[in-house]
């Protein structure tokens, strides 16, 4: 599958600016560092030309942007869809979160992202600048006197090791060819918790989740948190927007979060992508996501537009709560 440009993208946006098609442009900008890239909103040709930004750093899922922005654009506003991100474009649909004629959606084909911090575990720290030449990344840092090369291959983010789908669900228009679902390993490092003991998989959990600083950044790049006031903005809950007064607190936020979203999550790894302690997530999604095809058949949330989730269709061929207990007895 051919790689997409920078400026077939630009000349994309440029086009659909300058026909009245969109006024005004979703897409990438440089952040404080090369690997710093940040969604922006783009009115005019020259400011696209100028500051967009498409290399392996730009992962960002921008279905959840559209929600808010869709109501400060006048005219409808032009958006790069990876193949994960349609998922979660047709989720946000489902739920109406944002008015689909205020948005044309232009899929782009993807070969996977990179993790800066697997690129810090080859190089180290003191990232000065990175360049991106489509098959490796040239890394200049302070402590080294000439750049190290860098594989794409080998930086590339855990959601995209284990991508589940290089075919897009939602688009106006296509770029470049479209993909298929993939038969990935994503639901191998689930398993891998699953054959635990309890008291190991506590023990991960309580290592993992005890980095936890309380940013939100999770919640605030999940597609699927879009609630007008969140729970843990409440100020009677106890538990608003502040760093965890215990270890109980700071599970209770992931857990009751993951909750949430289940049965709405695509799997697309913002919240692990974000996470500035390199928190894992994602797996407590995915074991959501895993229980759900197991016990009541195979479903991806986002596939299709207006399809019900398990958790919200009841029928008679359900799973009985007996049944799910008696697997959990086995599993254990």
């Amino acid at each position: 599958m051919q790689k997409i440009t920078r400026d077939q993208l630009v000349e994309k946006a440029v086009a659909l600016l300058s026909d009245g098609t969109v006024s005004a442009v979703l897409g990438w900008s440089r952040g404080e560092f090369d690997y710093d890239i940040t969604p922006a909103v783009f009115k005019s040709a020259e400011e696209v030309k100028e500051n967009f930004v498409w290399n392996d750093f730009c992962g960002a899922n921008f279905s959840k942007y559209l929600v808010a922005q869709t109501g400060k654009v006048e005219g409808k506003i032009l958006v790069f869809l990876k193949p994960c991100d349609t998922y979660s474009f047709n989720q946000l649909l489902t739920e109406h979160r944002f008015d689909r004629e205020k948005v044309y959606a232009v899929g782009i084909p993807c070969e996977g992202m990179a993790d800066i911090a697997k690129v810090r575990e080859i190089v180290g720290d003191g990232i000065v600048s990175i360049e991106d030449d489509g098959e490796s990344l040239k890394v200049s840092t302070l402590y080294a006197d000439a750049p190290v090369l860098v594989g794409a291959k080998d930086v590339m983010a855990e959601r995209c090791v284990n991508c589940k789908s290089k075919k897009h669900v939602a688009f106006d228009e296509l770029m470049g060819e479209d993909g298929e679902v993939i038969e990935s390993a994503r639901f191998d490092e689930v398993a891998r918790l699953e054959a635990m003991t309890p008291d190991e998989r506590f023990l991960f959990w309580q290592n993992e989740l005890s980095r936890c600083i309380r940013c939100n950044a999770c919640r605030d790049a999940c597609p699927a948190c879009t609630c007008e006031k969140c729970v843990f903005d409440n100020p009677d809950s106890a538990v608003e927007n502040k760093a965890p007064a215990n270890s109980f607190e700071e599970k209770m936020f992931h857990i009751i979060r993951a909750f949430h979203v289940a049965g709405r999550c695509t799997d697309c790894g913002e919240c692990s992508r974000v996470c500035p302690q390199n928190i894992p997530l994602h797996l407590l999604n995915r074991k959501f996501i895993k229980d759900i095809n197991e016990f009541y058949g195979e479903y991806q949330a986002g596939a299709e537009v207006g399809s019900r989730a398990p958790l919200v269709d009841y029928t008679t061929e359900d799973l009985e709560p007996g049944e799910v207990f008696e697997r959990g007895d086995q599993d254990a």
